[in-house]
C-alpha cells in the first residue's frame, strides 16, 4: 500500500521563480549585470502573483519573493536607481505593512545612506504599527533601526517619544533606552542647530564687513572721479569756443566754397592756420592759464 503525498511540494509558479531568483543572483554577483538581474526579479516576483503567505517548505513562496526583492534593490543601487526602489517593491507588496521585515531594513538602510530618510518616514511607521507585525522577532531591530535612521536624524524627537511609550511590545528598560538615546540625540541635534546658527552669524557679519569696504573703495573712486571730471570741465571752459566755431567756418568756405589754389583763398587759408594755431595752444596749455585774448 502506497503511502500518503507529502503535505507540501513546490509548486510550478515557484519553482520558476527559485529558478529566477538563482539566475539573478549569479548576473548581480557574478556577471554583475545589473539590469539583466531585475529582469530576473521582476520575471519571478509577477510569476508568483500575490502569492501565498508562509509556507511549509524551507523555501516558501513568501521567502523566494522576498530574496527576489532582495537582490532586485542591490541591482537597482548598484545602478544608481535608487529613487525608484521603494515603488518598485510596493508594486509586489502594494501597502507597507506587509513588507518583509528584510526587505525594509533595506529600504531604511539605502535611503539613510543617500541622505534621503524622509523617503521612509511613513513606510517605517505603517509597518511599526500594524498589530501583525508586532509579533515577529524582527520588530524589535527594526523599532531600533527606524530610530536611529530615520526618526533623530530627521530631528522627529516627538513623533519617537511617542512611537517608543506607545509600543506595548517594548518592556520598561527598553523604552527608558530608547527615551534616553532619543534625549541625547535631541542635545547634539540642540548644540548643532546653535552653532550653526553661530556660523551664519559671523558670515552675515564677515559679508557685511566686505561690502562695506567694497563701498567705502567705491565712494572713494567715486570722489576722485567727480573732481576728475570737475577738473576737466573747468579746463574745458577755457578753450576758445568762438574761435574754433570761426575757424570751422571757414575751413567749411576753403574747402567748399573756395578753391584752395586760387591766389584770392590764400589769405583765408592764412588766417585758418592762425586760428588754429591758437586754439591748439589754448588746449594744451595748463589749468590755471588765462584763454587767448583776440
Amino acid at each position: 500500500m502506497r503511502g500518503e503525498p507529502p503535505a507540501w511540494s513546490p509548486a510550478p509558479a515557484q519553482a520558476q521563480a527559485a529558478a529566477l531568483l538563482e539566475e539573478a543572483a549569479d548576473l548581480l554577483v557574478l556577471h554583475r549585470d545589473f539590469a539583466a538581474a531585475v529582469e530576473r526579479c521582476e520575471a519571478g516576483c509577477e510569476s508568483l502573483g500575490a502569492g501565498p503567505g508562509p509556507g511549509h517548505g524551507p523555501e516558501s513562496s513568501a521567502e523566494v519573493k522576498c530574496s527576489l526583492c532582495v537582490v532586485g534593490i542591490q541591482a537597482l543601487a548598484e545602478m544608481n536607481r535608487w529613487r525608484e526602489v521603494l515603488s518598485w517593491v510596493l508594486q509586489y507588496y502594494h501597502v507597507p505593512e506587509h513588507l518583509p521585515p528584510k526587505v525594509l531594513e533595506l529600504c531604511i538602510l539605502l535611503y539613510s545612506k543617500v541622505g534621503e530618510p524622509q523617503v521612509m518616514l511613513e513606510v517605517g511607521s505603517s509597518w511599526l504599527r500594524d498589530q501583525t507585525n508586532k509579533s515577529l522577532s524582527e520588530y524589535g531591530s527594526l523599532l531600533e533601526l527606524y530610530l536611529l535612521q530615520v526618526l533623530l536624524p530627521l530631528g522627529r524627537f516627538e513623533g519617537a517619544e511617542e512611537l517608543v511609550r506607545g509600543c506595548d511590545v517594548l518592556d520598561s528598560e527598553q523604552q527608558l533606552a530608547f527615551l534616553g538615546t532619543i534625549g541625547e540625540s535631541r542635545c547634539q541635534w540642540t548644540q548643532q542647530e546653535e552653532m550653526r546658527s553661530v556660523a551664519e552669524e559671523q558670515h552675515d557679519a564677515a559679508t557685511e564687513s566686505v561690502l562695506g569696504a567694497l563701498s567705502q573703495k567705491l565712494l572713494t573712486m567715486l570722489t576722485l572721479l567727480r573732481r576728475a571730471l570737475r577738473s576737466m570741465s573747468s579746463h574745458f571752459y577755457l578753450l576758445p569756443y568762438k574761435k574754433m566755431l570761426l575757424a570751422t567756418f571757414l575751413l567749411y568756405l576753403v574747402v567748399v566754397k573756395l578753391d584752395p589754389a586760387s591766389p584770392t583763398s590764400l589769405p583765408f587759408i592764412y588766417k585758418l592756420v592762425q586760428l588754429f594755431r591758437q586754439a591748439w595752444a589754448a588746449v594744451l596749455s595748463p589749468i590755471h592759464r588765462p584763454p587767448i585774448r583776440d
